[in-house]
Protein backbone atom coordinates (compact mmCIF):
# COMPACT_ATOMS: atom_id res chain seq x y z
CA UNK A 1 0.00 0.00 0.00
CA UNK A 2 1.27 3.33 -0.72
CA UNK A 3 0.72 6.18 0.56
CA UNK A 4 -0.01 8.09 -2.80
CA UNK A 5 -2.41 5.58 -3.49
CA UNK A 6 -4.08 6.97 -0.21
CA UNK A 7 -4.17 10.30 -1.57
CA UNK A 8 -6.15 9.08 -4.68
CA UNK A 9 -8.63 7.01 -2.85
CA UNK A 10 -9.52 9.64 -0.53
CA UNK A 11 -10.05 12.21 -3.21
CA UNK A 12 -12.23 9.89 -5.16
CA UNK A 13 -14.13 9.23 -2.20
CA UNK A 14 -14.53 12.70 -1.18
CA UNK A 15 -15.52 13.93 -4.56
CA UNK A 16 -17.49 10.84 -5.99
CA UNK A 17 -15.63 11.53 -9.15
CA UNK A 18 -12.88 10.20 -10.70
CA UNK A 19 -11.53 13.09 -13.10
CA UNK A 20 -12.53 15.86 -10.23
CA UNK A 21 -10.54 13.66 -7.97
CA UNK A 22 -7.48 13.33 -10.96
CA UNK A 23 -7.92 17.38 -10.71
CA UNK A 24 -7.73 17.79 -7.20
CA UNK A 25 -4.41 15.60 -6.79
CA UNK A 26 -3.12 17.38 -10.36
CA UNK A 27 -2.41 13.83 -11.83
CA UNK A 28 -4.10 12.40 -15.49
CA UNK A 29 -7.60 10.16 -14.78
CA UNK A 30 -5.74 6.95 -16.03
CA UNK A 31 -3.12 7.23 -13.68
CA UNK A 32 -5.14 7.79 -10.90
CA UNK A 33 -7.71 4.68 -12.03
CA UNK A 34 -4.76 2.89 -12.53
CA UNK A 35 -3.57 3.25 -8.94
CA UNK A 36 -6.52 2.81 -7.35
CA UNK A 37 -6.80 -0.29 -9.08
CA UNK A 38 -3.80 -1.62 -7.68
CA UNK A 39 -4.97 -0.94 -4.33
CA UNK A 40 -7.80 -2.62 -4.83
CA UNK A 41 -5.86 -5.59 -5.61
CA UNK A 42 -3.25 -5.38 -2.82
CA UNK A 43 -6.88 -4.99 -0.49
CA UNK A 44 -8.35 -8.12 -2.12
CA UNK A 45 -11.96 -6.20 -2.30
CA UNK A 46 -13.45 -3.23 -4.25
CA UNK A 47 -13.27 0.15 -2.95
CA UNK A 48 -15.83 1.50 -5.33
CA UNK A 49 -18.99 0.62 -6.75
CA UNK A 50 -19.11 2.24 -10.35
CA UNK A 51 -21.75 3.37 -12.22
CA UNK A 52 -22.56 5.57 -15.02
CA UNK A 53 -22.34 8.72 -13.32
CA UNK A 54 -22.18 7.46 -9.76
CA UNK A 55 -19.82 6.31 -7.60
CA UNK A 56 -20.12 5.34 -3.95
CA UNK A 57 -17.82 3.17 -1.58
CA UNK A 58 -18.35 -0.62 -0.86
CA UNK A 59 -18.15 -1.28 2.64
CA UNK A 60 -14.40 -1.75 2.34
CA UNK A 61 -13.91 1.67 1.14
CA UNK A 62 -15.98 3.25 3.88
CA UNK A 63 -14.22 1.13 6.52
CA UNK A 64 -10.63 2.18 4.96
CA UNK A 65 -11.86 6.07 4.58
CA UNK A 66 -11.23 7.06 7.83
CA UNK A 67 -8.09 5.58 8.41
CA UNK A 68 -7.05 6.39 4.96
CA UNK A 69 -7.61 10.53 6.34
CA UNK A 70 -5.82 9.53 9.81
CA UNK A 71 -2.77 8.51 7.73
CA UNK A 72 -2.79 11.40 5.53
CA UNK A 73 -3.26 13.86 8.56
CA UNK A 74 -0.86 11.82 10.63
CA UNK A 75 1.63 12.45 7.82
CA UNK A 76 1.15 16.10 7.39
CA UNK A 77 1.72 16.90 10.97
CA UNK A 78 4.97 14.79 11.15
CA UNK A 79 5.79 17.39 8.00
CA UNK A 80 5.16 20.36 9.89
CA UNK A 81 6.61 19.16 12.86
CA UNK A 82 9.88 18.17 10.95
CA UNK A 83 9.47 21.67 8.90
CA UNK A 84 9.44 23.54 12.47
CA UNK A 85 12.24 21.13 14.01
CA UNK A 86 14.35 22.32 10.93
CA UNK A 87 13.58 26.03 11.24
CA UNK A 88 14.68 25.92 14.67
CA UNK A 89 18.07 25.86 13.00
CA UNK A 90 17.77 30.06 12.54
CA UNK A 91 15.20 32.67 14.22
CA UNK A 92 14.37 34.41 17.58
CA UNK A 93 12.68 34.59 20.84
CA UNK A 94 11.60 37.90 22.24
CA UNK A 95 11.56 37.26 26.49
CA UNK A 96 10.78 39.50 28.26
CA UNK A 97 11.75 39.32 32.31
CA UNK A 98 11.80 41.10 35.41
CA UNK A 99 15.15 42.21 36.26
CA UNK A 100 15.25 39.69 39.41
CA UNK A 101 14.45 36.87 36.97
CA UNK A 102 17.02 37.61 34.63
CA UNK A 103 19.54 37.65 37.04
CA UNK A 104 18.65 34.73 39.15
CA UNK A 105 16.66 32.50 37.43
CA UNK A 106 17.32 32.91 33.53
CA UNK A 107 21.11 32.09 33.37
CA UNK A 108 21.01 28.53 33.26
CA UNK A 109 18.18 27.75 31.22
CA UNK A 110 19.15 30.04 28.48
CA UNK A 111 22.77 28.86 28.56
CA UNK A 112 21.26 25.05 28.11
CA UNK A 113 18.66 26.84 25.78
CA UNK A 114 21.67 28.16 23.28
CA UNK A 115 23.62 25.08 24.04
CA UNK A 116 20.57 23.31 21.72
CA UNK A 117 19.95 25.75 19.68
CA UNK A 118 22.61 27.77 18.67
CA UNK A 119 20.93 29.22 15.51
CA UNK A 120 18.92 30.90 17.37
CA UNK A 121 18.92 34.24 18.36
CA UNK A 122 17.48 36.04 21.76
CA UNK A 123 16.20 38.76 23.05
CA UNK A 124 15.73 39.57 26.32
CA UNK A 125 13.78 42.33 27.31
CA UNK A 126 13.73 43.43 31.46
CA UNK A 127 10.96 45.28 32.79
CA UNK A 128 8.15 45.60 35.42
CA UNK A 129 5.62 43.06 35.24
CA UNK A 130 3.06 45.63 34.00
CA UNK A 131 5.23 47.22 30.98
CA UNK A 132 6.15 43.43 30.35
CA UNK A 133 2.40 42.57 29.93
CA UNK A 134 1.72 45.31 27.74
CA UNK A 135 4.59 44.73 25.47
CA UNK A 136 2.82 41.00 25.50
CA UNK A 137 -0.36 42.64 24.47
CA UNK A 138 1.18 44.98 21.50
CA UNK A 139 2.84 41.53 19.70
CA UNK A 140 6.76 42.80 20.83
CA UNK A 141 7.56 40.00 22.90
CA UNK A 142 6.66 36.22 22.43
CA UNK A 143 7.01 35.28 26.19
CA UNK A 144 7.65 36.73 29.68
CA UNK A 145 8.06 35.98 32.96
CA UNK A 146 6.28 37.83 35.30
CA UNK A 147 5.26 38.00 38.88
CA UNK A 148 1.76 37.08 39.91
CA UNK A 149 -0.94 38.22 40.14
CA UNK A 150 -0.18 40.42 37.48
CA UNK A 151 -0.83 44.81 38.16
CA UNK A 152 -3.77 44.25 35.22
CA UNK A 153 -5.69 41.26 35.39
CA UNK A 154 -5.48 40.51 31.18
CA UNK A 155 -7.62 37.92 29.81
CA UNK A 156 -5.79 37.87 26.76
CA UNK A 157 -2.97 36.61 28.33
CA UNK A 158 -2.20 33.14 29.44
CA UNK A 159 -0.25 32.35 32.36
CA UNK A 160 1.25 29.36 33.91
CA UNK A 161 3.08 29.33 37.25
CA UNK A 162 6.58 28.57 37.01
CA UNK A 163 7.77 29.04 40.75
CA UNK A 164 7.18 30.16 44.13
CA UNK A 165 10.34 31.93 45.64
CA UNK A 166 11.25 33.02 49.09
CA UNK A 167 12.52 36.71 49.83
CA UNK A 168 15.39 37.26 51.98
CA UNK A 169 16.72 40.33 53.50
CA UNK A 170 20.45 41.21 52.67
CA UNK A 171 22.82 43.45 54.23
CA UNK A 172 26.18 44.42 54.07
CA UNK A 173 28.61 42.21 56.40
CA UNK A 174 30.27 45.32 57.57
CA UNK A 175 27.38 47.14 59.15
CA UNK A 176 25.02 45.82 61.88
CA UNK A 177 22.73 43.13 61.20
CA UNK A 178 19.56 43.41 60.78
CA UNK A 179 17.02 42.00 63.27
CA UNK A 180 19.74 42.00 65.93
CA UNK A 181 21.96 39.99 64.68
CA UNK A 182 18.74 36.85 64.80
CA UNK A 183 19.05 34.00 62.48
CA UNK A 184 15.78 34.87 61.22
CA UNK A 185 13.90 38.14 61.14
CA UNK A 186 10.25 39.88 60.81
CA UNK A 187 9.36 42.33 58.28
CA UNK A 188 8.35 44.16 61.73
CA UNK A 189 12.06 44.27 62.09
CA UNK A 190 12.58 46.38 59.33
CA UNK A 191 11.19 49.18 60.95
CA UNK A 192 13.86 51.74 62.22
CA UNK A 193 16.22 50.14 59.39
CA UNK A 194 17.59 52.29 56.37
CA UNK A 195 16.10 49.85 53.27
CA UNK A 196 17.88 50.57 50.00
CA UNK A 197 14.16 50.60 47.81
CA UNK A 198 13.89 49.52 43.87
CA UNK A 199 12.53 52.50 41.72
CA UNK A 200 8.41 52.75 41.21
CA UNK A 201 6.74 50.11 38.95
CA UNK A 202 9.34 47.56 40.40
CA UNK A 203 7.35 44.79 41.57
CA UNK A 204 9.24 44.21 44.82
CA UNK A 205 8.88 47.95 45.36
CA UNK A 206 5.10 47.08 45.77
CA UNK A 207 5.32 43.84 47.76
CA UNK A 208 8.09 45.42 50.46
CA UNK A 209 6.04 48.47 51.12
CA UNK A 210 2.74 47.16 51.54
CA UNK A 211 3.91 44.25 54.03
CA UNK A 212 6.19 47.16 55.73
CA UNK A 213 2.40 49.08 56.01
CA UNK A 214 0.99 45.55 57.02
CA UNK A 215 2.82 45.90 59.85
CA UNK A 216 1.83 49.22 61.06
CA UNK A 217 5.31 51.08 59.63
CA UNK A 218 6.37 53.48 56.81
CA UNK A 219 9.53 51.75 55.77
CA UNK A 220 12.38 54.50 55.42
CA UNK A 221 13.98 54.58 52.21
CA UNK A 222 17.97 55.46 52.11
CA UNK A 223 18.25 55.49 48.89
CA UNK A 224 15.82 54.44 45.82
CA UNK A 225 15.42 54.31 42.50
CA UNK A 226 17.79 51.84 41.40
CA UNK A 227 17.35 48.52 39.05
CA UNK A 228 18.63 45.01 40.98
CA UNK A 229 22.17 45.26 39.76
CA UNK A 230 22.65 48.65 41.57
CA UNK A 231 20.32 47.97 44.70
CA UNK A 232 23.23 45.11 45.37
CA UNK A 233 25.92 47.20 44.98
CA UNK A 234 24.39 50.35 47.47
CA UNK A 235 24.13 47.40 50.06
CA UNK A 236 27.35 45.83 49.52
CA UNK A 237 28.37 49.93 50.18
CA UNK A 238 26.58 49.73 53.83
CA UNK A 239 24.20 52.38 52.54
CA UNK A 240 20.49 49.99 53.96
CA UNK A 241 18.88 46.59 53.65
CA UNK A 242 16.94 45.59 50.83
CA UNK A 243 14.75 42.70 50.10
CA UNK A 244 15.42 40.70 47.43
CA UNK A 245 14.60 36.73 46.30
CA UNK A 246 16.05 34.28 47.23
CA UNK A 247 17.59 33.14 44.16
CA UNK A 248 19.25 35.91 43.34
CA UNK A 249 20.87 36.46 46.68
CA UNK A 250 22.03 33.31 46.29
CA UNK A 251 23.47 34.22 43.39
CA UNK A 252 24.80 37.60 43.74
CA UNK A 253 25.43 36.70 47.39
CA UNK A 254 29.40 37.96 47.39
CA UNK A 255 29.95 40.66 49.97
CA UNK A 256 26.10 40.15 51.19
CA UNK A 257 24.87 39.28 54.19
CA UNK A 258 21.99 37.31 53.46
CA UNK A 259 19.04 36.80 56.41
CA UNK A 260 15.57 34.54 55.97
CA UNK A 261 12.65 36.25 57.30
CA UNK A 262 10.72 34.23 59.95
CA UNK A 263 7.51 32.44 59.08
CA UNK A 264 5.38 32.90 57.37
CA UNK A 265 7.56 35.24 55.30
CA UNK A 266 7.43 37.09 52.03
CA UNK A 267 6.88 35.07 49.06
CA UNK A 268 6.52 35.74 44.86
CA UNK A 269 4.99 33.56 42.10
CA UNK A 270 6.89 34.13 38.92
CA UNK A 271 4.64 33.15 35.95
CA UNK A 272 5.52 32.23 32.49
CA UNK A 273 2.84 34.54 29.86
CA UNK A 274 2.00 34.75 26.42
CA UNK A 275 -0.99 35.78 24.40
CA UNK A 276 -4.01 33.60 24.39
CA UNK A 277 -4.85 34.30 21.09
CA UNK A 278 -1.81 34.01 19.20
CA UNK A 279 0.28 31.04 19.68
CA UNK A 280 4.20 30.99 20.12
CA UNK A 281 6.43 30.83 17.26
CA UNK A 282 8.43 26.94 17.39
CA UNK A 283 11.88 28.25 19.00
CA UNK A 284 9.65 30.10 21.72
CA UNK A 285 7.62 27.15 22.44
CA UNK A 286 10.89 25.23 23.11
CA UNK A 287 11.94 27.39 25.27
CA UNK A 288 8.47 27.66 27.20
CA UNK A 289 9.13 23.51 27.88
CA UNK A 290 12.89 24.13 28.72
CA UNK A 291 11.55 26.86 31.96
CA UNK A 292 8.70 24.29 32.42
CA UNK A 293 10.74 21.71 32.91
CA UNK A 294 14.15 23.34 34.34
Amino acid sequence: MQFQQLQYFVAVAETRHFTRAAELVHVAQPSLSQQIKALERELGADLFQRARGNITLTDAGEALLPLARRILADADTARHEVLELVQLRGGRVRLGATPSVCTGLLPDVLRAFHDRYPGIRLLIEEGGSHDLVRELARGALDLALVVLPLPTPSPALTTVELLREDLVVVSSPEAPAPGRGRRTVRVADLEGERLVMFRHGYDLRELTVAACRGEGFEPDFAVEGGEMDAVLGFVRAGLGVAVVPRMVATRSGRGLRVTPLARPGLHRTIALAHRSDVAPPRAARELQRMLLER
